[in-house]
């Protein structure tokens, strides 16, 4: 039972990351322009990287392949986006101070997530490739 409850959580999960890449993809000059607004250098060219990130964590999450690399790919991008683009303690007050401190909390929750997964043994139930 275990094992079906971790695959069904493990294709969630992994979808929320998919999603989460293409919306890079087709909001592309929405989120570069916001992108830009926090500082970033090369914002378009930061969005579609950030992208294919998001998009290798999925299916590495999905498939089980080289899950530890797609971890490590997943909490450096949560890292860079939440201390550069939620970082609330800098916001003048408001929504966009509520809006950014929820999305770099609900970050750091997934942080914690991902770090849990590094522990669990590996391969992964239903994994082609472990390392």
């Amino acid at each position: 039972m275990i094992n079906i409850a971790f695959i069904v959580g493990r294709i969630i999960f992994g979808l929320y990351w998919l999603r989460a890449a293409f919306h890079h993809f087709t909001s592309l000059d929405h989120i570069a322009e916001y992108a830009k607004a926090k500082g970033a250098p090369a914002p378009k060219l930061a969005v579609a990287g950030s992208g294919v990130v998001l998009l290798l964590g999925g299916f590495s999450m999905i498939l089980g392949v080289f899950p530890r690399v797609g971890i490590v790919l997943l909490v450096l991008f949560l890292v860079v986006a939440s201390f550069q683009f939620h970082n609330y303690w800098k916001a003048d007050g408001g929504q966009m101070k509520q809006a950014d401190q929820i999305n770099f909390m609900k970050n750091m929750a997934l942080v914690g997530a991902l770090l849990m997964l590094l522990a669990l043994p590996q391969p992964w139930p239903l994994s082609q490739w472990a390392r």
